[in-house]
Formats: structure tokens, sequence, C-alpha cells
């Protein structure tokens, strides 16, 4: 484990030598960051760490996304996902996977009130349908791995939330 300051990222590039993959889960939100830091952790980072681990020898890339993630989007957040989706396909990796999962569900340490109260009504709807508007982080993480261990459907694969659950759970 390697602890990079993602200010000065091109310092750490030998943290991102030596593997043939590369996971991607970093975000953040507007409300914690505002509108230029979402962008910059969101967008800026992403496509930066993808480039270093393209030049350190990383074959394949993950990328945890998000549902409705489309560059030409007029919301900041799904504008954004849908930008560095193109950014860390354009690096040109051998396999790049991108998972776009929908509200994920999970125990945070800081309070997000809005999400708590989506979190526990989309958990009570994922009884009814549990693939449609949801995930547990835990099933992306399962799903992250196993896209690694199979064999890929193509040089860029996006798998969206009813694939991101079938796969973790195989």
């Amino acid at each position: 484990q390697a602890v990079v300051d993602f200010e000065r990222l091109s310092e750490h590039a030998a943290a991102f030598r030596g593997h043939d993959v590369g996971f991607c889960c970093l975000g953040t939100t507007r409300a914690k960051a505002g509108a230029a830091g979402f962008v910059r952790v969101d967008r800026d980072y992403v496509a930066q760490a993808a480039e270093l681990a393209r030049a350190g020898g990383c074959k394949h890339f993950v990328l945890q996304s998000s549902r409705g993630a489309n560059q030409h989007s007029p919301f900041l957040y799904l504008r954004v996902k849908g930008e560095v989706e193109n950014l860390v396909q354009a690096v040109g990796f051998d396999r790049c996977t991108i998972l776009r999962p929908a509200v994920l569900l999970c125990k945070r340490q800081e309070s997000r009130p809005g999400e708590w109260i989506a979190q526990q009504f989309l958990g009570i709807v994922a009884w009814v349908f549990p693939t449609a508007y949801s995930v547990p982080v835990e099933t992306v993480a399962r799903a992250m791995v196993a896209s690694v261990l199979q064999p890929g459907q193509g040089k860029v694969e996006v798998l969206e939330n009813g694939a991101i659950h079938k796969l973790g759970k195989a």
C-alpha cells in the first residue's frame, strides 16, 4: 500500500509501476469538495492515476463510475463520470472494465442525511426489485475482482447495475 499526494501525483509514479491490474473507486461529493473540487477528484485525479498506471505497465484498469454517466449530461455528477470514463478509455489499456452501479448501499462514517434516507427507502425497494435501483458496496467490490478473473467481453466492457449484481454474486 502506498500513500500518495494526489495534488502531486506525478511525483508518485513509482507507486503505479509493476501492476497488471488497476482498481479505481476514487471519488468525493460536490457537497464536500465544491464543484471544482469534485471535478478535480472524480475526473482529473482518476484520469491521471490511469495514465500513470498505464505508463507503469498496467494492462487492465477497472473503474467504478456511476449509473447514468454521460459526458453530455446537464448534471455535473453524471457529466464528470461520463468524461472520466472517456478519458480512461483513451489511455489505451489492453482491457478496461467500467462499472456503473446505481445507489451504493453502505455505512458511512460521515453524515449524509439525504443519502441515508435514500438508502433506507431503496433498501426496502430492493426486497421487491433487488437489482434495479441500488447495490451493496460489497457486491460492487466482488464484481470488480470477478471482472478481472473472467475473460473479457472486448477491449472495453461496461457493466450496468444488473450485471454488477450478477457478477458480484458469482
